[in-house]
């Protein structure tokens, strides 16, 4: 055996439990046993002091059979001189004795006769002799235990609650050694260029006087900004994993309590520990609990939040990059930190950790999928392709939950299905089967047409259909899901109006085919709304021209002033309302237009819907092109009836295909 292979048998002991001896245990069971002793000792029934009687005198009341129980202790040294004699009397034996028994002791010395006298009686009993040690045990340690009990109960306690106490203000932030959790840039993907730009502090860290000779200056703060997922504490774990310094990880909230001065006290520790672990990074999460700006919101700040920002500025501002400590903070909210948190000298750099793109997505599903067990057949390009949007984090979900999926269906390797059915799951919701009747699926069959009908008409090649199902998901009844062919950076009017349109489809043909409409397009109509808002409000696509009618929505809580003024006028607010319902009603009339001249089209893709519960896009462009499906559909799959709630009857399943890792966007569908 190799030493490597005794070092890995050994190193689990290190994380063995913490022995189960524990002293206080111990203490408080000694502490018990004394009192039993004390207790024993000094019984209630014999708190009374003893009589002191003559040898003789217990010698008569023996013969007289006047002695219930008594115990002879012979001298310690072995011989005849002395002896201790001590018992209890029957009652009323002494007329100064009012209870029914009455101990007695005696000492002196007892002859042969007066012990042959005790001994007929058969009362007593002889016990050893005991010396000065064995004394000092049975009187003295009892005592000796409870005054440890004591000591360790409260003395002990009060003196951990003073170092509590005075520990209060210390700082709560933790350190990740070089050995432990140790994370480099190659577990770090998806953001090449902000590993670029704090690549230079790794350097510094490692070789500071190379940046000293000339003079230069190494940013005392870093600033990490992007949505939540991106990998912000993964890349400043990552910078002191490459530098091997030490890394304390603290989070904004961690800084305010109750007590004002508190949060000032643990920025002041905190920096007092970075330096005397210097060259060392101190990574701040969330700085925005305590970095917001002073002052704002109604009701003006908060007194022990400001006191602490104002002592982290003057810790920042005070101390010297010379030192090799280097502060890190991320925030998914820079519009709220304080301007002064924000200027050189404090946090002079500012990093933007974006959502990764089509190359960063496929470099993310590689390090995540390091550790599983993925099939051969998994093309992890396509998953990136169909997974626009999704941050690291998700994606990092996504590979989890398809391996939990393989698991539970007992493959040994993770395959394109898997991934395919855990998007849908990450993205959309789990298949959620509801008892419906026909009428009910009648109607969210052909909502789902009209959407996948609409959309494959007006789509130019950018956004086409992918699949529809009305299988329900989440919090719809149906989805109607489409593949972009590239991440999508500008949204082009064309492109909007065609989504205008599509959202309309499935309200329409609820209208067209069954006469009748229905709370189910309530998410259409929200999302429409607010989309032809922003083509005038926000993107300055309306004839009103490229002017921002939207810069008042912010809350006031958040914002920088507590009060709000409109900045239009009540004509230019009716002007807002027409151009809005032009485009609503263009599009409108657009999708009705299309769904009454493809009528025959969409009762096929609603009978195929019926029949398959779920159809790719290429089976609705075959029933637009030749008026059926001529790509076969794979079969229902039914589902297993221990799968599901007890009184539930099995539901077929349309069986998911078409290409896995596509992405689909979500269309509304009757909820």
């Amino acid at each position: 055996m190799s030493d490597d292979d005794n070092k890995s048998k050994r190193r689990p002991l290190k994380n063995l439990p913490p022995d189960r001896f524990q002293p206080k245990v111990w203490l408080i069971w000694l502490a018990i046993a004394g009192i039993l002793i004390l207790v024993l000792k000094f019984n209630p029934g014999r708190m009374n002091s003893p009589a002191t009687l003559k040898i003789q005198e217990v010698v008569d009341y023996a013969a007289a059979d006047k002695i219930t129980e008594g115990k002879i202790r012979p001298d310690p040294s072995g011989g005849r001189d002395w002896e201790e004699i001590t018992g209890d009397l029957k009652e009323a034996t002494l007329a100064s004795d009012s209870g029914k028994t009455k101990s007695f002791h005696a000492a002196g010395r007892l002859t042969d006769a007066n012990m042959e006298i005790l001994q007929k009686s058969k009362v007593f009993t002889e016990v050893s002799a005991t010396n000065f040690a064995s004394q000092v045990l049975t009187q003295i340690l009892p005592f000796v235990i409870v005054i440890g009990l004591l000591y360790f109960l409260f003395v002990r306690q009060l003196k951990q609650a003073g170092r509590g106490a005075l520990s209060f203000g210390k700082s709560r932030a933790k350190l990740l050694t070089r050995d432990r959790d140790r994370v480099t840039f190659a577990d770090v993907a998806g953001c090449d260029e902000a590993k670029e730009e704090v690549s230079e502090v790794v350097e510094f860290l490692k070789d500071p006087k190379r940046f000293q000779k000339i003079g230069g200056r190494i940013p005392k703060g870093v600033l990490m900004v992007g949505p939540p997922g991106t990998g912000k504490t993964l890349l400043a774990k990552a910078i002191a994993g490459e530098a091997e310094v030490p890394f304390f990880s603290i989070s904004g909230s961690d800084f305010v309590e109750m007590f004002v001065g508190v949060g000032a006290s643990r920025v002041r520790d905190m920096f007092e520990q970075g330096r005397k672990n210097a060259p060392c990074l101190i990574f701040i999460d969330e700085i925005d609990a305590v970095g917001r700006q002073r002052g704002a919101g109604l009701g003006g700040g908060n007194d022990e939040r400001e006191q602490t920002l104002n002592s982290m500025l003057a810790e920042m501002d005070g101390f010297d990059t010379t030192e090799g400590v280097i502060i890190i903070a991320a925030t998914n909210r820079p519009d709220v930190l304080d301007s002064a948190l924000l200027r050189p000298g404090r946090f002079d750099r500012q990093v933007f950790i974006d959502l990764p793109d089509l190359v960063g997505r496929e470099q993310i599903l590689r390090v995540h999928s390091r550790k599983l067990a993925i099939a051969e057949d998994v093309d992890l390009s396509v998953v990136a392709r169909g997974t626009p949007g999704l941050s690291g984090a998700e994606l990092a979900n996504l590979l989890n939950e398809s391996a939990l999926l393989a698991a539970r269906r007992n493959k040994k390797r993770v395959d394109m299905h898997d991934i395919e059915d855990a998007r849908e799951k990450v993205q959309f919701g789990r298949e959620r089967r509801r008892i419906m009747d026909d009428e009910d699926k009648k109607i969210v069959a052909y909502h789902e047409a009209g959407h996948a009908l609409v959309g494959a008409v007006v789509d130019d090649g950018d956004l086409p259909v992918h699949k529809v199902t009305i299988i329900p998901r989440g919090r719809s009844l149906g989805s109607t899901m489409y593949i972009p062919k590239k991440d999508v950076y500008n949204y082009a009017k064309r492109r909007m109006l065609a989504r205008l349109a599509t959202l309309y489809g499935g309200r329409i043909s609820e209208e067209v085919v069954l006469g009748d409409i229905t709370s189910g397009a309530s998410s259409d109509i929200l999302q429409a709304t607010k989309l032809a808002r922003s083509m005038v409000c926000d993107w300055g696509m309306s004839p009103l021209g490229p002017i921002a009618y939207g810069e008042n929505h912010d809350t006031v809580f958040l914002g920088r002033e507590i009060s709000r003024s409109e900045n239009f006028s009540e004509d230019t607010a009716r002007l807002i309302d027409a151009e809005i319902h032009k485009l609503v009603n263009e599009q409108y009339a657009r999708a009705k237009s299309i769904i009454l001249e493809k009528r025959p089209q969409l009762d096929k893709i609603a009978e195929a819907l019926l029949q398959y519960e779920t159809i790719d896009g290429k089976h609705v462009l075959e029933i637009l092109e030749f008026g059926e499906i001529r790509s076969p559909v794979a079969p229902p799959v039914i589902t297993k009836t221990a799968d599901l709630p007890p009184g539930r009857k099995p539901a077929e399943k349309a069986a998911t295909g078409g290409l896995p890792g596509d992405t689909r966007a979500p269309a509304p569908s009757p909820a």
